[in-house]
């Protein structure tokens, strides 16, 4: 038998906030769609713009991260593979539905929202750890 690929790599942003639900048996999915953006010129020479929304299936543990620590507008890359199923709609016609089924989402960006961002545009210092020990307390050398 031949051998077969199939792997997607995509990098984007989430359309909307992820939707956790769970199987009968307990198993935990997590559905989101990203939005996939592309520049190319066209045969006038002009900058257009491409938008591909796709919608991204997660299972298990990878789902439950994904509903917890995403949100819309966060940039995601997302490796797993094609599913195209088939299926018959309402008035009897075969469709498709095509979606990745993620193996791995890696979050990108900072995790906080453009519109939770202080008005000062600046990003908050972390606070000083604080020490344990006096100066005092140092009673062995530190040779260098």
């Amino acid at each position: 038998m031949a051998a077969s690929l199939n792997q997607v790599v995509l990098i984007g942003n989430l359309t909307d906030d992820p939707e956790l639900q769970y199987t009968q048996s307990g198993v935990a999915r997590t559905t989101f769609t990203i939005a996939v953006n592309r520049q190319y010129r066209d045969s006038n020479d002009e900058l257009q713009k491409d938008t591909t929304f796709v919608p991204i299936t997660t299972w298990r543990n990878q789902a439950e991260n994904c509903a917890t620590y995403l949100s819309k507008g966060r940039p995601v890359a997302v490796m797993g593979r094609l599913q195209i199923s088939n299926y018959e709609d309402d008035e009897g016609n075969n469709r498709k539905w095509t979606n990745v089924v993620a193996r791995n989402v890696q979050f990108l960006g900072s995790g906080q929202r453009p519109d939770t961002q202080e008005e000062s545009g600046e990003t908050p210092t972390p606070d000083k750890p604080e020490t344990t020990s006096s100066p005092d307390d140092d009673d062995e050398e530190i040779p260098f």
